[in-house]
């Protein structure tokens, strides 16, 4: 199910055509920012693993890291969407923007 959605999100950003946009999936969030900037991209979506560890606290510490290193950049926190399978949290596409000027 995992693989499916993961699928379908890509496909509709690709049918979208604005290289503004990326998804990166099993990344590590400090790289992505850092790629995300150097590349001067708008807004990027961002999986972060929930799967690792303590789900509560776990969750929580991926989703700081990644919400600072994007912070640092200059980028918005825009959307935080769990995904939930079978009732287990899995973990979360994060959307971020950086504020046009």
């Amino acid at each position: 199910m995992h693989r499916i959605l993961l699928a379908a999100l890509l496909a509709a950003a690709a049918t979208v055509g604005t290289p503004a946009h990326a998804g990166l999936f099993d990344k590590n969030p400090d790289q992505v920012a850092q790629d995300a900037a150097s590349k001067n991209l708008h807004a990027v979506t961002l999986w972060v693993d929930a799967t690792w560890g303590f789900r509560n606290q776990g969750a929580a510490n991926a989703l700081s890291r990644a919400h600072q290193a994007f912070a640092t950049r200059g980028y918005d926190v825009v959307s935080v969407e769990p995904y939930i399978e079978n009732g287990d949290l899995q973990g979360f596409f994060v959307t971020y923007q950086k504020p046009r000027s």
